[in-house]
């Protein structure tokens, strides 16, 4: 009976506060979803709906207390549902072989890639040989060697050329990120390079989303032209979300100091803007008397302030993030014209519903967790300060705490995040933003601002001018802090289940009302002792079987110092180290600890091979004749493209062989071979049986 009474307690002093949890149960549900390593039926999904339906129409009647925990259990219902549509809505045809010829589209996308190349997103694409109903509905691909000579990329463009096209490639190692889930919602098809120049082979063709698409490119160029270098690349990033006018060792700068989140267009930039606009007219509407006594002067200037946020939008190519900050920021203003507290917990809960409803696969992303990390905890801890009526010193030293105290904030908020992500931490983070932050809100956003305003007179020079004095301090910033001693440490990447323990016990912290939130605390660090004693794969093979890496006392050997750059940039960095694969390649030794590996890249050395015994490990980039007969485990291409990326986990004699495959599961967007996985075994007797039946 006492633990019913205080159950009981405990959820009426929830009362007023459970719309909070709202989002939390709709991130479980579309976790739960995206967590299947199977594809669910149409019966789950009508099951899961049903049940959904017959608990919310019996949380109406169950009362107070059990009308919560019955909501958040539809919440759950609701997020599954709602994942499962929208993967089925962007469904189109995956390339499932490598593809080499002619490639037609039109430009729908220009970028750059992670090597500096520029890359094309193209659409209404043909393919030589390739039926409509197999072709997918986007195809992206970088340009290298020759294609530069080529004409000129533009939006709408009808382009041609000859390219190498592939499916997209699965995670690199076993649990890492996903990029087939990634590229199913981007609805890429397939990626690849050509070496040929483009041609162009009909004039622009526009719709109302390329019009747009147009505009921005157009106004990206006139930037870049007026102010030349990686400061032109940063106020094309800010201005029309365009990256490909930055450099590598700018980016890598930003990065290193916890300030390339200035570049994105999100919260920050579009509630910087927002705020700007609102203060103006609000400023101008104040200063007209008949305005300020008799119109609704401050619902007046949301509206204004949600127009600009709008235009924004559109100007920044409505990008999932850029979407996900002017979600928030429409929220708030919203909130102004019904006469609500604008800033609230309920606020960003309701943003966090109408994010999820339109793109449940943004949950996945580290840019809906880190955003809504920080604008969670920044929400919290100033309502805590409100609420226990601190004061922040005397008044003109209070903006300068509030920016110290809200970086400081976002930043503790955000970095397991990013560190789980990107296995990076910014040692002088917090001294980078308190130097950079400030300016883009006082000087680079009002500048812009102002640079848009004058366009139309032909005067958006001084607007830029003084938004490039601004963001050369901020390179400046980035350039002298990355430079420091120990500027950037390396963390290994945490087991799946660290991040979602982690935000539950935050979250459990924030929204629970009384002692009991503090409960959280233990959940978190449950979370952080779980990622401090996680162990890394002793052994990983890349999907194509171009790389090997194992794991020595001085940390992963690599099998090659050059190929495979992209897997062996990730793979060191999920293993926490900071170093470059030539690097890594010069620790590598056949003899090392474990299982005997052999390594065959390429024909010569596949036909060279003399043998092996029971127990070594040997991976090939190419076929190898007679590996059916062979009494070790034999990894080659065609088995590989069934397993995708292996890894051997454990410690000496308890070595078990994990693949991608297992771990992602056969979904709809995995693109492995369904055919049965074999169990495949350190003896090797497994993958004679897949060889011969190959």
């Amino acid at each position: 009976m006492g633990h019913g009474l205080g159950f009981r307690h405990a959820m009426l002093i929830q009362r007023g506060h459970m719309f909070g949890w709202c989002p939390v149960g709709m991130a479980c549900g579309i976790a739960l979803f995206f967590g299947l390593r199977f594809e669910p039926s149409f019966g789950t999904f009508v099951a899961m709906g049903v049940a959904g339906l017959v608990v919310f129409f019996l949380a109406r009647r169950a009362g107070e207390v059990l009308s919560p925990p019955m909501v958040f259990l539809v919440m759950i219902a609701l997020g599954f549902v709602l994942a499962g549509w929208r993967a089925h809505s962007v469904a189109g045809p995956v390339l499932d072989w490598r593809y080499y010829g002619p490639v037609e589209g039109r430009i729908v996308g220009m970028d750059r890639s992670a090597s500096d190349a520029v890359r094309l997103t193209l659409d209404h694409v043909k393919l030589d040989r390739v039926s409509p109903h197999e072709t997918p509905t986007r195809v992206r691909i970088s340009l290298h060697g020759d294609s530069a000579l080529g004409v000129a990329p533009e939006p709408g463009l009808r382009v041609m050329t000859t390219a190498h096209l592939g499916p997209p490639g699965g995670p690199v190692e076993p649990g890492g990120f996903d990029f087939q889930r990634h590229a199913w919602f981007a609805e890429l098809g397939a990626v690849g390079y050509t070496r040929v120049p483009l041609v162009a082979i009909s004039m622009a063709e526009f719709d109302l989303r390329q019009t747009v698409f147009h505009i921005r490119m157009s106004v990206s160029a006139h930037v870049r032209q007026a102010l030349p270098g990686d400061v032109g690349g940063f106020a094309a990033a800010v201005t029309t979300g365009d990256r490909s006018g930055i450099s590598q060792d700018a980016l890598n700068d930003l990065r290193a100091t916890n300030t390339a989140h200035l570049l994105a267009i999100s919260g920050l930039h579009m509630g910087l803007l927002s705020g700007f606009v609102f203060g103006v007219l609000r400023l101008l509407f104040a200063i007209i008397p008949y305005v300020a006594l008799y119109w609704p002067a401050r619902k007046m200037a949301a509206v204004g302030a949600l127009v600009a946020a709008s235009v924004y939008l559109a100007l920044s190519g409505g990008n999932v993030a850029t979407e996900r900050a002017f979600v928030m920021v429409a929220v708030a203003l919203c909130a102004v014209l019904v006469g609500r507290r604008a800033i609230s917990l309920r606020a960003v809960a309701m943003a966090a519903i109408i994010v999820l409803t339109l793109r449940p696969e943004a949950l996945m992303g580290p840019g809906f967790q880190m955003s809504f990390a920080a604008t969670t905890a920044l929400v919290a801890v100033f309502g805590w300060i409100r609420d226990l009526e601190w004061t922040l010193g005397p008044k003109w030293l209070q903006p300068v705490l509030g920016v110290v105290i809200s970086s400081a904030v976002a930043g503790l908020a955000t970095a397991p995040i990013g560190a789980a992500h990107f296995n990076t931490m910014a040692h002088y983070g917090l001294i980078a933003n308190l130097a950079s932050v400030p300016l883009m809100g006082a000087l680079v956003i009002p500048a812009a601002v102002l640079a848009l305003a004058l366009a139309a007179v032909g005067l958006d020079l001084i607007g830029l001018w003084l938004m490039g004095l601004g963001l050369r301090w901020i390179l400046w910033v980035a350039d002298t802090v990355s430079g420091l001693d120990g500027a950037q440490g390396y963390v290994a990447g945490p087991s799946t289940v660290v991040l979602p323990l982690m935000a539950m016990g935050m979250l459990f912290v924030i929204l629970w009302q009384g002692r009991a939130r503090f409960a959280g605390l233990a959940a978190v660090g449950i979370a952080l002792a779980l990622w401090q004693g996680g162990a890394r794969p002793q052994v990983l093979v890349a999907d194509t079987g171009s790389l090997v890496g194992r794991m020595t006392e001085e940390g992963r050997a690599l099998s090659r110092p050059k190929g495979a750059g992209f897997v062996a940039r990730n793979w060191l960095e999920n293993d926490g180290e900071g170093i470059d694969q030539e690097t890594a390649a010069r620790r590598w030794d056949t003899d090392g600890p474990g299982p005997r590996i052999v390594h065959l890249s390429g024909k010569r050395a596949a036909a060279a091979f003399t043998g092996c015994v029971k127990g070594d490990i040997v991976v090939a980039n190419t076929d190898l004749q007679g590996a059916a007969e062979l009494p070790c485990l034999v990894l080659t291409p065609p088995i590989l493209r069934r397993t995708g990326a292996i890894a051997l986990v454990g410690q000496g004699d308890t070595l078990q062989l994990l693949t991608a495959r297992e771990v992602a599961g056969d979904r709809m967007w995995s693109g492995w071979t369904k055919s049965p996985l074999p169990d495949l075994s350190l003896d090797g007797t497994a993958v004679q049986t897949l060889a011969q039946n190959k």
